[in-house]
């Protein structure tokens, strides 16, 4: 079946993507072994024959070949597609050490990716991580200045607190939150969600299968290599995993009842959340882009909804998302 992809708007300046977007992280950061360079253009190409037109990278992703990857992938659809990047870090010697969002830092960080995404202009341009050091103000009004210089169009936050995007959000319009939200990651609904409505900003949901586990093909004799950030979470830990497993069985009941799959009954769930979300699952295998894909086509009506959330509720999940270490460096 041919899915027509719907579009959902992020914030109230006119920005419009698929509704389901492409996280191209994992192609060359976080999830060793990576694909081959050709395989993963590849996969780009059939991601907008497929209507996907949102693409997410970031400076410090490699760092750098993400985006070199994801600008000679998207260098034939210039202006057709929407491509998201990220500033925020200090790299040094091709090493992330520390949140950096400086206004000389961002510059430069902008310079690089304009250089390196192969365009004039970064449609959505995230503050990666919450720098302690530099009041968001200052943050905001450097982006809102690349934005008068027509460097970037639209203006996004990650991970960022509520009282935050509020800040930000004064100095200039933030079109969209990209944050962990999934069926098992769900802390955001208390503050941040409401926020965001309230002040008109979307949610670029990553994660949204939660880095892989809903998708129902993990268990506990699941092996990561070493390089593969699962390796190191307290989510994906052998015991971790068997107790979780209660989530893909509520996921593998509705995805029998609807001829799908877990993971496009988990994305349909983001989907159905509010009308402002967009879930970016990333993958490096075909099989499962078509497969994220066809979960537009799958809405969950409003009673399965309630069943989803009362079955959902019984179930504790066990382990962190993160490390402390890590959870430290996002800024809530």
């Amino acid at each position: 079946m041919e899915i027509k992809m719907p579009k959902r708007k992020l914030g109230n300046g006119g920005l419009e993507v698929s509704a389901i977007g492409l996280g191209c992280m994992g192609m060359s950061f976080s999830y060793y072994p990576f694909p081959e360079k050709k395989d993963a253009i590849h996969l780009i190409h059939q991601a907008i024959e497929q209507g996907v037109d949102f693409f997410d990278t970031a400076e410090v992703y490699g760092p750098y070949t993400n985006e070199e990857l994801v600008g000679e992938a998207l260098a034939p659809h210039k202006g057709k597609v929407v491509i998201a990047t990220k500033f925020g870090f200090n790299i040094q010697d091709g090493k992330m050490s520390g949140a950096d969002s400086r206004p000389s830092t961002i510059r430069r960080a902008v310079e690089g990716s304009l250089k390196r995404l192969g365009v004039e202009t970064i449609d959505l341009l995230y503050q990666h991580r919450v720098d302690p050091n530099v009041p968001i103000e200052e943050v905001a009004g450097t982006v809102k200045e690349l934005i008068k210089e027509g460097k970037a169009k639209y203006f996004g936050l990650s991970e960022s607190g509520a009282a935050t995007i509020r800040k930000a959000h004064a100095v200039h319009p933030v079109a969209a939150l990209q944050s962990e939200y999934s069926l098992w990651t769900r802390q955001h609904e208390k503050e941040i969600i409401p926020t965001i409505e309230e002040l008109g900003i979307g949610l670029v949901a990553f994660s949204p299968l939660g880095k892989g586990f809903l998708a129902g093909k993990m268990n506990e004799t699941t092996t990561f290599a070493d390089g593969d950030i699962r390796k190191v979470l307290p989510r994906f830990t052998d015991e971790a995993r068997i107790a979780n497993q209660a989530l893909i069985d509520l996921l593998s009941t509705f995805a029998t009842k609807r001829k799908a799959t877990p993971a496009q009954i988990a994305l349909a769930w983001v989907l159905a959340q509010k009308p402002w979300i967009v879930p970016i699952p990333g993958t490096t295998k075909l099989h499962r882009l078509t497969e994220n894909i066809g979960a537009a086509a799958v809405q969950l009506t409003v009673d399965e909804l309630q069943e989803i959330e009362e079955a959902s509720a019984q179930i504790k999940i066990i382990g962190t998302r993160y490390t402390e270490q890590m959870e430290k460096s996002t800024g809530l």
